[in-house]
């Protein structure tokens, strides 16, 4: 069998060593043409197609540390998969040896200390489902398919980020396996310089098995939901979407997108496919206060569609899932903005009118409040000036339509980028974007996260990522 190394070249590796791994695993192991490869060895991102030459399922941190051991000892090039979810394909690569981690998908919640434990395939959807039975919520993202370790690695933002900031920010340990293969723990109090680094630095230091959120009074009921309005609103609505925005209290975060619409069964049948511009909602106080608040979305102008009502807040963190399927084709481009300026809106009006796919969209989502109010250096996902996410997520279905739709993404980033605060999300990046994109998402981080790496891999065991070089 024929795999590859850190730095390319390919290897052979006998039977006698496969028949070995197996052996000290609990998981299944999968080559090529095995039951269950493909769904292992396949991602979110249709345009990546990657063929790992081993997939071991591991079943826990004792797997996860003989995988890293073994890939060490035979100088394999080895990738990590989560959920999946990233759209650079970063959990997959050629000729690796691939770790899935998605059968350890287990989540325990202690009410009283408000901490949950989950391990690192589960899903985002996996962890709400168990908090939410106690009434309480991590700072995840917005899909609920969506990994949790490769968007705590990444800093990450959804709806409750106005009020405590980065998922990154409200972690309280990791269980890391290290380069040698080592288990360890991460946290404030034990090993802090690469607790450090893995909130926001990106999966550049070890193999995270487990992480520790804080949680926070949220739901089960919340006020959330989108109103949608014809195209030619656009600049009515973006203009409300923009002075709403900058008085909404940190408990309301609100999301603007324009886009062709979707065969939503709540958008009539005659706009299916026609420019829409929807504000999308979620007010996590008590949801009283919420309707009042958001009561000016739900009577402005003449919308065609309304499902912006209370509702649990695990439904609505599954809301846009129908918007992101598997195997579908994706490149996005993001920026980091500081404000919502009038020129920025009439630009946004302007490249929507040249949407290539019914799929792609361009959105604002809104951050801004506890993430501005730490230092700079808290944790590497850095960013502090940031109070909105510009995102041009690019969506088709087949191969022949990729350069139509990447020159849109490409031609409306370089007419937006301008209103950029200079800084971009790193879970956005795409396959193409090099280390100074990396740089501009990581900035003034980058030299202590060198440090880190200089410790903790020194070798470059992990590199199949954005990846840093030891110091």
């Amino acid at each position: 069998m024929k795999l590859k190394t850190r730095k390319g070249r390919e290897i052979e590796l006998g039977p006698d060593k496969l028949a070995s791994l197996r052996a000290r695993l609990q998981g299944p192991v999968l080559l090529p043409g095995d039951v269950g490869y493909e769904e292992s060895r396949t991602v979110w991102n249709g345009m990546i197609d990657k063929r790992p030459s081993i997939v071991a399922r591991c079943l826990g941190s004792a797997d996860v540390t003989v995988c890293v051991h073994f890939a060490r000892e035979n100088d394999l090039l080895l990738c990590i998969k989560g959920g999946g979810h990233n759209i650079a394909g970063l959990a997959t690569a050629d000729g690796a040896l691939m770790l899935d981690m998605s059968l350890m998908r287990g989540v325990w919640v202690d009410k009283q200390g408000k901490i949950a434990h989950a391990q690192a395939g589960c899903l985002l959807g996996d962890v709400d489902r168990e908090t939410q039975m106690h009434g309480l919520a991590a700072v995840l993202g917005f899909v609920s398919l969506t990994g949790i370790t490769g968007l705590t690695l990444g800093g990450g933002f959804g709806y409750l980020t106005r009020r405590w900031g980065w998922t990154a920010d409200n972690v309280a340990g990791m269980d890391v396996v290290t380069a040698d293969a080592r288990l360890v723990r991460a946290s404030i109090d034990e090993n802090a310089d690469l607790f450090w680094g893995l909130r926001g630095g990106g999966g550049n230091f070890g193999v995270v098995t487990g992480i520790d959120y804080n949680l926070y009074p949220v739901g089960p009921e919340i006020v959330g939901g989108l109103v949608a309005w014809p195209g030619s609103e656009a600049p009515g609505v973006l203009e409300l979407y923009r002075t709403l925005a900058e008085n909404a209290p940190p408990e309301l975060t609100l999301v603007a997108m324009l886009r062709l619409a979707p065969p939503a069964p709540w958008i009539p049948k005659d706009w299916h496919g026609k420019l829409i511009v929807g504000l999308l909602a979620c007010y996590t106080g008590k949801p009283g206060e919420g309707e009042k608040l958001v009561a000016p979305i739900k009577s402005f102008g003449n919308p065609i569609g309304d499902v912006l009502v209370r509702r649990p807040y695990a439904q609505l963190q599954s809301l846009l899932d129908a918007t992101q399927p598997k195997g579908r084709r994706y490149y996005w481009k993001s920026e980091y903005l500081s404000s919502i300026e009038p020129e920025l809106c009439a630009k946004i009006i302007e490249d929507a009118a040249n949407i290539r796919s019914p799929h792609s969209a361009i959105a604002l989502f809104q951050i801004g409040g506890a993430l501005n109010r730490l230092d700079q250096d808290y944790s590497p996902a850095g960013n502090r000036d940031a109070k909105y996410v510009l995102n041009i997520p690019g969506s088709w279905e087949r191969a022949d339509e990729d350069k139509a739709n990447i020159d849109w993404v490409r031609e409306t980033w370089n007419d937006l980028k301008r209103f950029s605060t200079g800084g971009t999300y790193i879970n956005f990046l795409t396959e193409d974007e090099g280390p100074e994109r990396t740089g501009l998402a990581l900035g003034k981080a980058l030299q202590r996260l060198a440090e880190v790496k200089k410790r903790w891999d020194p070798e470059n065991m992990f590199c199949t990522n954005r990846n840093i070089k030891p110091a």
